[in-house]
């Protein structure tokens, strides 16, 4: 049998030569070391048997069909757009729908789940064509870390939003979309996928439209490069419809290079985890836990860190207010040094 060095050489070198994320090669070495130590049944175990990764397998294919009915209704012209609470708080069919088709689509596979979803929709019968009842097999052949492996299915909390943007989305800003599907296990995010319907919607009539990005901690996140802000640069993304007197200080105490101002929760996570952003900051009510629990996932199983505000990290328990009250501070690299520019100031009037 080869040395547990060479497996680990020739997992680095395929790394180099076909160009595989930095979380696939990490999940290859965990999985050879298991190998190398014959514990594999206690060190992962196989996808198609764990509820956990059968249910991302699934959420990451029902995400893709919300993406195109995000893009369908856009095609249709009609987007049925209603307000909710105020002018910046909109909700379009393409919400409506593809919240219908997410839960519906999760709810038949997993009965037992708790599915909590970002629109108040009346209970009705849902159209088939809005079901999807397939799973991406990629992920199937990707081992469950152990300490998920015997999770029960009504073990599990999933955040629904199933149009993260809206107003941006109004407003022919697509690229700031994203649908997020997030699980929970015991308060903690532990799984998450994100689709970009418009992804590469700029790129030419020869690109391929729309990606999904998933993550389960333990195991790492896939779909997209990893990259990392040039070292000394503090560019820091903020929200771009809801801000006000604590969101632009808090900003202004970062001592910014530049200050992206975009929509979604979800877009901008990808911005740290793609090199375009070093912070997050949103010094303000106003988030949910459905904009953070997928994001919060695929930050941190690359090395990232996403609390409130005060540093607490959010929970994410069935029963748990669903407002982030004390705000958003999220960062790729460097936490502590954002952290500490929070002045007390803002700490003081936003309570947890």
């Amino acid at each position: 049998m080869p040395s547990i060095s060479r497996l680990i050489d020739s997992a680095k070198a395929r790394y180099w030569t076909q160009r595989g994320t930095w979380v696939y090669d990490n999940a290859l070495l965990l999985l050879l070391k298991c190998l190398w130590s014959n514990v594999v049944p206690e060190c992962t175990m196989a996808s198609s048997n764990t509820v956990l990764m059968r249910l991302v397998a699934s959420a990451y294919s029902i995400a893709q069909k919300a993406g195109m009915i995000v893009r369908r209704v856009i095609a249709e012209g009609d987007l049925g757009i209603v307000e909710k609470t105020c002018a910046t708080d909109l909700q379009t069919k393409a919400d409506r729908l593809a919240q219908m088709s997410i839960c519906s689509s999760l709810a038949r596979k997993f009965p037992k789940l708790t599915i909590i979803g970002e629109e108040d929709l009346p209970s009705e019968e849902v159209d088939q064509e809005l079901i999807e009842d397939s799973q991406w097999e990629e992920i199937l052949k990707q081992p469950c870390p152990s300490q998920y492996s015997a999770i029960k299915e009504e073990d599990l909390v999933v955040w629904v939003d199933p149009l993260d943007g809206t107003k941006e989305y109004t407003e022919g800003l697509l690229d700031n979309v994203t649908v997020l599907i997030g699980i929970a296990y015991e308060g903690k995010a532990i799984a998450g996928v994100i689709n970009q319907p418009y992804y590469n919607y700029e790129a030419g009539p020869d690109a391929v439209l729309g990606r999904t990005i998933w993550g389960v901690l333990g195991l790492g996140a896939f779909g997209f490069q990893l990259k990392e802000v040039p070292a000394g640069k503090h560019i820091i993304t903020t929200t771009r419809s809801h801000s006000n007197k604590l969101v632009t200080d808090c900003v202004a105490a970062m001592n910014p290079d530049a200050v992206l101002r975009v929509g979604g929760a979800g877009n901008k996570i990808i911005q740290l985890i793609e090199g375009k952003a070093s912070a997050y900051v949103f010094a303000s009510p106003g988030c949910k836990k459905w904009d953070t629990c997928a994001p919060e996932v695929i930050l941190h199983a690359v090395g990232g860190k996403l609390t409130d505000i005060h540093g607490n990290v959010l929970q994410y328990h069935k029963d748990v207010k669903h407002m982030n009250s004390a705000g958003v501070l999220a960062t790729l690299r460097n936490y502590d040094y954002y952290a500490s520019r929070v002045p007390e100031s803002i700490k003081n009037a936003l309570v947890p």
